[in-house]
This record gives C-alpha cells, structure tokens and sequence, in this order.
C-alpha cells in the first residue's frame, strides 16, 4: 500500500534535474522547483549518498533503473485503451509542427501534452476525470495531417485523417470516457470506467468470476486477476495473461534484460534469489510464483540497494484487483532509518496496546521491517506523482506468516518540505498563532512520524478472521485499508511512547499532525475537487472519512469546531486528548470491518461520511486557494543515470545528473523506453 502526501499543506510530488557535482557544490541553492501548469507543479528531488555507494551498488542502481524504465508503456495502457496512440500522435505533433509556437492553440496543446504525460494518459491522476483540451479540434486536425505519417501510430491500412478521426472523441468528447476510475454506488463499475482491465464484461461477470476462481479453504491465496486484463471473447470470459509471452510481453522483455543485468551485481544471494523468481515470474504469469517472490524479498532486509518492480498497487482498478505497473529503485538511508527501526522493533507492543478488540489483533507480529529511503528513481504509477511511503506486499496471509516491508522516501519528503516553505498556504488556512506555531516547530517530524506509523504498523497490523475473503469489501476496500491504517498512526502519535522512545521531545508535539489533518480532512483536500464532483480516490475518501466521522461524533463534547472568523471558514481543535479517543473509536470499528469482511458497515461508512462535498465550503476553499498561486498536485522529474566506461567497454562509474528539463525528459522516455505496440 501506498501512503501518499495527503498530509502535507500543498500535496506535492515530482523529480530532479541539474548536475550533481555542481549540485554537490551548491546543495543550499538546489531549485526544487521547475515549472508550473494546469494544476501540476513540477518539482527535483536530490540523491543524496549515491557518490558514496561501491562501484557494485552504483551498477546495481543503474539495471534497475533501467528496468523500472522499461516499463513505462504498461502503465500508459492500462490507464486507458488510446492513451499510447494519443500520446505518441501529439509527441509527433508537437514536436514536427512548423507553425507558431506561441500561438494559443499551440500553447494550450503543450498544457495537454504536458498533462497526458504526468497522468499515463489522458484522465487525471488523482481525481481521474477526464481533462478536456483548451485547443480546438480544427487546430488539431489540421497540425495532425501536416505532420509526416510515419512520425504517428498509424494503424495497418489506416490514413492520418482517419487517425485523427479515432481519437477525436477520447480527446474532445468529455462525455466519452469520462471517468478513468468510476467509484460511484449504484453504478455498473467497470462499464463506466475507462481503465483498460476489463475489456466486455459487466462488474457482476467479473465478481461472479473472480469468486468461482477463489477456494474458501486456501489459506494461502493467490491475488486472483492481479496480473491480468478480463475479456470477454465470443462469450467466453477469460484472463489475458500479463507475461513474456502473453500481455505486454514486449516490454517484460527488456525489463528482464535489465534484471538479469542486475543480477550478475547483486549485493547477496538472497538479492539474487529475489531477481530470479521475480524473471521466473514475469516468464511465466504464475501468480503463486509471485507470492514466491514476495517472500524471498520480505526476507531480504540486508541489502542497502532495494526495489519494487511489477504489478503492485490496485487503486487503478474499480473492483481493486487489478495491479497497476510501477517501480521504484531506491537505498537505504543509514542514519534516517534509526527512526523507523525503533518504531519496528516495537511492533508488538503497538499492537498489544491498540484500542482494537483483541480477537482483530495479532497474537504474534512477524517481520515488520521499516527503513527510511532514498530514492533513485521513480517509475510507473509512481512516476512523476508517488508516494511517499510504501507498505508491501499487499497478500494478507503473507503479511500475516512473514510480515512487511514498509518504506518512508526520505529525499522526496525534504523535496516536498523544501519547495512548500513561505508558500503562504498554511497563513491562509490555519485558526490561529497558536495553531501555526504548532505546525512550524513539530509538523515536520510529525508527519514524518505519522507515515512511518501508517506504513511500518497500520498495514500490518491487525488479522482477517478465518474464513474472510480479503477482497470482501470490493470497492471500498482501499478506502477502509488507508482509513485503518492513518488511524493506527494518528492514535499512536500522540502516545507518550513515542516520547519515551525519544522519537518526539515533547508530548504536545502530535496536536500538530492532529490539527493538521483535520484541516486537510474537513477543508483543504477540496482544493483537489472539480465543483459538482463527489470525492472518488480511496486516499481522499480515508481522511474525509476519519474527519468527518470524528467531527460529527465529537459534537456533543465540541471537540471539533467549523468556526468562522474574518468571514472565512476555520477548523478549531477544543480537545485534543478527546480527539485521540475518537480516533481510536473508530480505529477499532475500521479493523472490525476489515477483519469480519463486513461490506454493508465499510457501506454505510464510506457513502456517509467520505464522497459527498458542501458546496459551499468548496466553493469557499477553492476561492481562497487560488489566491495562493500554487497548484494542488505536484510531481518529479527524475535524476538521469550515464555509466561510464573504460576501452574495455567495462562500467568504471556512474555519474547522476540533474540538468533535464521536464518536456526533454517525457520525450526522451517516449523514445528510448517505448517498447509496446499502440494497440493492445
């Protein structure tokens, strides 16, 4: 699971670009940020340590960089069926057009290229509605057929025009293909959802036959349709395989290339065992082989070189079942894990002490380790927007038998922070002097404090009762998994634990995280939210969740408020330590859901309290917010890895860079990383 910077004032994400010894030399003036547009800002992130990796680490980083790259395509069309023809038709637009380069419809199309880019296709990465364009179609068509024929996707028989004429509606239309994700109740999931998982089946062929695959017995389950498009040819319903010889089999290619490069450098036999069975698996689609995988890497807690690579996270899909591509290639921060190692070796306590029934608690916490992180590269659906920690593997009974990894990506939280001061965000939103004060000495190290809580703890915490389906609550079972997970560390955060653990110098220093939170979860989040629309994405619908559950259940004791002062709308704290009693209510009833498989609870909680939006509050939030100049969402360029050789075409070194523009980036990925056909 991934825990993104939902907390955070501004929500940022992005990448890096500049030359590291200049950067070295200059690390006070390091410009986090590059260029902002539409809602999007566009930020660098630094890779501090990888100078003093060995020789060995710095070869091993560079593979599995270029594996993570490879993959890039994957994520594109499973976004979306035309995303890869839109994409590769306005990158030959955009850079073959003769025309005037600051003309409007020209400048409006490289906000739209520049959008398609940072969310694998043509929804919105976070809110998942369709962005419509701001040039007009006759521009376009015409920018199209001027372009040379072979520079586009052209389909076998099929001319410019009637290329232009396939894609116009998935680009103009806002009434086709509205929703990438469709979260809506009552509605037919998968059919009104533009994600390209399914491809002819309704939701209930598609629960109906997941279900029949499933033994109720198996108490080591495979992740059923995790890697995988459902189709439904001539009234068969069946699985295409995402494989070297099946699926996307292009691309797995030259991702095993790179993993078998990295291999032969591996720090250790267990690293080189991971490799493998990870090879063996993309050989082969066999999700038992997977979970094979999965433990050998769970195992793996000495090497300092680390990643993810393949089909992890399922948000992208309606149902949760389909794993998303993604990628992250990353080392061990040293001096930053202590943190997370104290937290982790105190795993059972935690869970002993949690206000959750005990028979939903585990009787024996195994394997959690925790370590801070540096990333190396981002890819996938963690590129150019990522989290900020990760939980994995996702398998309950293997978190259950062997336990967790869980990361908090260190270089990418001090990117956010840095590029976030002076902003004037939290002036603008936040009660009082009191309040701020609070925030600018303790929310740093509390939020800090809070995603390693979330992801070392809150994902593994807890245990299904015998029997329960781990995909029982279906659509809102991300939701109830991020809401379980913030609320283990938000009720652990103020724990006086942690002050004598020394992770906190004060006891007063979690009213930070609280305050900061319940502004998010009841306010600022809205930022994120087209009027008129409902909240969608799972991580925005745990936190109004866990807000506005706590506000309404705290009223008779007005623990929180929704005060106005000056004419505008404020969140007012009265009681903290009431607060974390709430918090721990509803912890225990979100670990119930979770562990009875009670659909009709996690229901009733999610509709009630997470989708809907007050109008007016919104429009409010939105009107102040756009005083502030910044945008909402925000992404990475990433580092650019050369290897050096000697005449003997051996690697001698390898040198990080930081100087490539966004733009040059996507290009240079959509040239050197694109590998699929595309039609898939």
């Amino acid at each position: 699971m991934k825990g993104h910077i939902l907390t955070c004032a501004t929500f940022a994400l992005l990448v890096v670009c500049g030359s590291l010894k200049a950067t070295a030399a200059k690390a006070d003036n390091f410009n986090y940020t590059v260029e902002q547009f539409a809602d999007l800002q566009i930020l660098r992130y630094r890779v501090p340590g990888f100078e003093n990796l060995s020789l060995q680490q710095k070869k091993l980083v560079y593979y599995l960089t270029e594996a993570a790259l490879e993959g890039r395509d994957i994520l594109f069309d499973q976004n979306g069926k035309f995303n890869l023809v839109i994409r590769r038709t306005l990158e030959a637009v955009y850079t073959e057009y003769k025309g005037d380069k600051n003309a409007p419809d020209f400048k409006a199309m490289e906000i739209y290229l520049k959008r398609v880019w940072f969310s694998n296709g043509i929804h919105h990465h976070y809110g998942s509605e369709k962005f419509v364009p701001d040039f007009t179609p006759e521009f376009f068509k015409q920018a199209l057929l001027n372009v040379d024929s072979q520079s586009l996707p052209l389909a076998t028989g099929q001319t410019p025009e009637d290329l232009y004429n396939e894609i116009y509606p998935m680009i103009f239309d806002p009434k086709v293909m509205p929703k990438r994700v469709n979260q809506a109740a009552g509605e037919d999931l998968i059919l009104t959802s533009a994600c390209n998982y399914y491809e002819g089946v309704s939701q209930k062929e598609a629960e109906d036959f997941y279900v029949r695959m499933k033994d109720p017995g198996d108490e080591t389950p495979v992740s059923c349709g995790l890697n995988s498009r459902l189709v439904k040819d001539n009234g068969t319903i069946k699985e295409e395989v995402w494989k070297i010889d099946g699926l996307y089999g292009t691309a797995l290619k030259k991702i095993v290339y790179w993993l078998k490069k990295a291999e032969t450098v591996a720090e250790n036999k267990k690293q080189k065992d991971v490799i493998k069975k990870l090879v063996s698996f993309y050989d082969t689609g066999d999700l038992k082989i997977f979970d094979e995988y999965a433990i050998l890497w769970v195992k793996d807690v000495d090497s300092q070189v680390d990643f993810v690579n393949g089909f992890t996270e399922s948000y992208g899909d309606p149902l949760g079942m389909k794993g998303s591509w993604e990628s992250l290639v990353n080392f061990k921060d040293l001096k930053a894990t202590r943190r997370t190692e104290l937290i982790s070796n105190n795993a059972q306590w935690f869970e002993d002490h949690s206000p959750v029934d005990k028979k939903f608690k585990k009787e024996e916490v195994k394997g959690v380790s925790a370590k801070v992180i540096t990333a190396a590269i981002l890819a996938g659906d963690l590129y150019p927007s990522t989290a900020i920690g990760i939980n994995l593997p996702n398998s309950n009974w293997i978190r259950s038998s062997y336990g967790s990894k869980s990361v908090t990506i260190g270089n990418i939280t001090d990117a956010y922070n840095e590029a976030a001061h002076g902003n004037g965000f939290n002036e603008e939103f936040v009660y009082g002097d009191a309040e701020l004060q609070l925030i600018d000495k303790y929310a740093d190290l509390t939020d800090e404090l809070h995603t390693d809580l979330h992801e070392c703890l809150g994902h593994g915490s807890g245990k299904l009762l015998p029997g329960v389906d781990p995909d029982a609550l279906k659509a809102y079972g991300s939701t109830i998994e991020e809401a379980r997970a913030d609320l283990f560390g938000l009720y652990y955060v103020a724990d006086q634990k942690l002050v004598e653990l020394g992770l906190l110098s004060s006891k007063d220093a979690y009213k930070a995280q609280y305050y900061k939170y319940l502004m998010n979860g009841l306010m600022t989040q809205l930022i994120r939210i087209v009027p008129g629309n409902d909240i969608e994405e799972a991580h925005m619908r745990n936190r109004q969740l866990i807000a506005r559950w706590v506000y309404q259940e705290g009223k008779s004791a007005n623990v929180v408020e929704m005060v106005k002062k000056n004419g505008r709308t404020y969140v007012k704290v009265n009681d903290y330590e009431k607060l974390r009693i709430l918090f721990g209510k509803l912890l225990a009833e979100i670990q119930r859901i979770k562990s009875t498989g009670d659909y009709q609870s996690a229901c009733h909680l999610v509709e009630n309290y997470a989708v809907k939006v007050d109008p007016v509050l919104h429009a409010e939030i939105l009107e102040r917010y756009k005083k502030l100049n910044l945008a909402p969402y925000k992404g990475f360029i990433n580092p650019k890895y050369v290897p050096l050789f000697n005449a003997d075409g051996q690697i001698i070194d390898v040198e990080v860079t930081y100087d490539e523009g966004y733009a040059e980036q996507m290009l240079r990925y959509s040239r050197d990383y694109s590998t699929l056909p595309s039609r898939n």
